[in-house]
């Protein structure tokens, strides 16, 4: 007899299905196309009939303007319903404006004989708040150009140019695609489909790009090349990834100065140049016949096979597996050296960008997984395009703000063209290029004309939001942990901005241009995003606008940059004149005299050293430059990269995201908890409660360590007590000025007293150990005296 008890437990009711939340760009339906055209920006999309267009007001306070045409040139606003109305002087001198990047939509416009003349359809405006709406439906098909247009910024009355929104529903969407093809990038040499689960081979001429797009997202591609003028020698040597890996040292090449695939007689075949996507596969094999077997579909299509049929016809011998660059393949080893894989990361229209160093062979494939998430469970399209070599394209990697956003590729600062002659070692940081590090004043050299002279930095990167509007206040002093209310015209502060659990979104400073204007310039895009969805959550009277494009920043850091810049820097009478300018003040000023560029100056830095921070429109960055290098040579002024700067920032106890703090750190965890003033602070903030909690009952102390030995010491290495991991290294440094290994680091409040004797572990961290002191966080002028001097 079987009892009821005996049975497993009886769970009623169908399965539920998996749907996991994904990105916008993951979940559009099938015919609908999003583009995001940025302030001061434009963008050209075809139409047809019954297509719905909505434009968004992304951020509030931006204007835009419409030319609507027929498919032959001629304008026609009622084409979607609206009446022509506003000129298109504000678009020409746009399309006009040196730098613009616009030559070729001019091009595109030529061609399809779109005129700019007469009036078109004026949008939004000053007043507009984000999320403003504005909705049309082609009546027949024609041509549809968005433009955001703006003068350039003032920084006083802050009107920044900001995006706007392009949302297209397309009324007849192609049957074959399920996302539409993003447009060239030029004109295309070639143009092939590479059909799901199949691969074709196509030539490249030395010197021309292949552009490899991901139609539809999550589709892994296999890519493989072979030296044209060695296959005519009866030598098939293809592209090699460990070769690859070995002379470029990172898993698989990315944009900048390692950025090339090599064969195995270490020939450089092709250069990333542009990459959307920025996950792929450097270590394993294209899926084989044998993959499938051992899992147990004999007889499966596969992407090696797939290769030798594509490339018998250039005689290249077939191979059981082959080696190959797997773009969009998103892989890993783990910490247990076994290899993982999941879904790509690669959205649709994705792409991967490449230079063909010598004339090529090449083949790419579609991959046919389907029975594993490499290909996201749905096998789609890969397409390829090759341009000319007399084409330009800048070397860039994909900048997303949020994970919701549309890439950015990565820019030059208005100050690249300065620092340029001095060094081709630019990194890639936060969608910028920045200076890692210089020809003639390495990284220790620029640390020593910091300390003792002065340098010179391009902190472009930098996010800046104008904040203004009545509420302005309120929001600031909802979202950063300082109390706002106490902050003067001409005043900054430092601030921490705390999510509700009291983790930490940014640190950054917040400018008083105004009774309701501000100026927030932070590390993170999320500073800016977290503002406006609190501003809207609360129904706050507020704009929060971003501002980073039209405000590029350098730093003149060190005792002699008073000296430098006292000669540069023009003030009129109701403005502080630079000498008289306080720590943590601004003042707004020109370059030489009261006709020169504008300028806002701050008395800021990064370094731990008497410095200032300086503010100017991109299109003046050139001659802001070569004014404080002029002025800086007799003070021994030298440039500083990425490299130098980390050097200085943690022997000063600065801290730094990603290293020093993330969401799952408070500011008294990071070492700033001076930014907290729970005690005097009336008003409410957002992590409030959570912070008193924190501070009460501490976990983790941030702390300095002094550490012995000379091998360097690395952000992630941990710390022990006896066989205890009781803390982790956050930054760490080797001391020029000292002589000594140094870091900063966070360990158990029971283990945080100074002088207390802890151990670095590295390789496993039991195999090798470095005895470290606890002392102050900051090594260097610990009561902050040279950057007040």
């Amino acid at each position: 007899m079987t009892l009821f008890s005996d049975l497993p437990l009886f769970r009623p009711g169908a399965p539920l299905p998996t749907h996991a939340r994904r990105v916008a760009a993951l979940g559009r339906p099938r015919g609908t196309e999003h583009y995001t055209i940025p302030g001061r920006g434009a963008y050209l999309v075809r139409l047809a009939e019954g297509d719905q267009i909505t434009l968004t007001n992304l951020e509030g306070g931006q204007a835009a303007l419409l030319l609507v045409t027929h498919p032959d040139g001629r304008p026609d606003a009622g084409l979607i319903g609206a009446r022509a109305d506003s000129p298109l002087a504000p678009l020409q001198a746009l399309l006009r404006a040196a730098g613009s990047g616009m030559e070729r939509l001019r091009r595109g416009l030529e061609r399809r004989n779109i005129p700019l003349e007469g009036q078109g359809i004026g949008l939004f405006g000053q007043s507009s708040p984000a999320g403003d709406q504005a909705r049309f439906t082609a009546r027949s098909a024609g041509w549809l150009l968005l433009a955001a247009p703006a003068p350039v910024m003032d920084f006083e009355t802050q009107n920044t140019a900001t995006p706007i929104g392009l949302l297209l529903h397309r009324a007849h969407p192609g049957a074959q695609l399920r996302h539409a093809l993003p447009d060239p990038l030029a004109e295309p040499l070639q143009d092939l489909r590479i059909a799901s689960a199949t691969a074709r081979a196509y030539r490249i001429a030395k010197g021309d790009y292949i552009q490899i797009i991901d139609v539809d997202g999550r589709q892994c591609t296999d890519f493989q090349c072979f030296d044209a003028r060695k296959l005519d020698r009866g030598q098939a040597l293809p592209l090699d990834v460990t070769t690859t890996r070995s002379l470029q040292a990172l898993a698989y090449p990315m944009p900048g100065l390692h950025g090339k695939y090599f064969d195995q007689d270490m020939t450089p075949l092709v250069e990333v140049i542009q990459d959307t996507c920025g996950r792929h596969d450097a270590f394993a094999l294209a899926c084989s016949a044998k993959y499938y077997d051992d899992l147990g579909y004999p007889g499966h299509v596969n992407c090696s096979e797939n290769f030798n049929a594509a490339l018998a016809p250039y005689d290249i011998a077939g191979r059981a597996g082959w080696m190959a660059a797997n773009f969009f393949f998103n892989t890993a080893i783990d910490q247990h050296g076994v290899l993982v894989a999941d879904e790509p990361w690669s959205r649709p229209g994705d792409y991967v960008l490449l230079r063909a160093l010598t004339d090529l062979v090449c083949v790419s494939s579609a991959c046919p997984d389907d029975t594993s998430a490499a290909n996201g469970w749905d096998l789609t399209d890969i397409h390829m395009r090759s341009y000319s070599g007399a084409e330009t394209f800048s070397r860039a990697a994909a900048w997303r703000p949020t994970p919701e956003d549309d890439p950015i590729m990565t820019r030059e600062s208005g100050f690249h063209a300065s620092f340029a002659p001095l060094t081709r070692n630019f990194t890639d940081y936060r969608g910028f290029w920045l200076p890692d590090s210089f020809t003639q004043t390495d990284p220790v050299e620029s640390y020593w004309a910091c300390r003792e002279k002065a340098v010179i930095m391009d902190l472009s990167a930098l996010r800046k939001f104008e904040v203004t509007g009545p509420d302005a206040e309120a929001l600031l002093n909802w979202v950063l942990t300082r109390d706002v209310s106490k902050l003067g015209s001409g005043q900054v502060v430092y601030s921490a901005m705390c999510y509700p659990h009291g983790g930490m979104i940014d640190d950054g400073t917040l400018f008083r241009l105004g009774p309701q204007n501000f100026r927030w310039i932070g590390g993170s895009d999320l500073g800016g995003t977290w503002m406006r969805e609190e501003a809207a959550r609360l129904g706050l009277n507020v704009m929060i606008r971003s501002s980073t494009d039209q405000q590029h920043n350098i730093a003149v850091q060190g005792p002699a940059a008073r000296e430098i810049l006292k000669t540069v820097l023009w003030t009129a009478p109701h403005q502080p004149a630079l000498t008289a300018l306080e720590w943590f003040r601004f003042t707004v000023g020109r370059l030489g005299g009261p006709d020169g560029v504008p300028l806002v100056v701050s008395r800021t830095g990064y370094t731990g050293e008497l410095g200032y921070e300086i503010f100017c429109h991109p299109r003046d960055a050139k001659q802001v430059f070569e004014a404080v290098w002029a002025a800086g040579q007799p003070c021994g002024l030298r440039p500083m990269g990425l490299a130098g700067l980390d050097l200085v920032r943690i022997e000063a106890g600065l801290i730094f995201a990603g290293y020093d703090f993330d969401d799952q750190t408070d500011p008294f965890e990071a070492g700033i908890g001076f930014t907290v003033p729970l005690k005097s602070k009336t008003a409410d903030f957002v992590g409030r409660e959570a912070l008193i909690r924190r501070k009460q009952h501490p976990a983790r102390v941030f702390v300095g360590l002094e550490i012995e030995g000379e091998e360097a010491v690395s952000h992630g290495d941990c710390l022990r007590l006896g066989r205890a991991q009781i803390g982790v290294v956050c930054s760490a440094m080797r001391s020029p000025r000292s002589h000594m290994s140094i870091a900063l680091a966070r360990v158990d409040v029971a283990h945080s007293a100074s002088g207390t004797l802890l151990e670095v572990g590295q390789l496993d961290g039991h195999l090798r150990r470095r005895q470290a002191r606890i002392s102050p966080v900051a090594h260097y002028d610990p009561k902050k005296e040279r950057p007040r001097s």
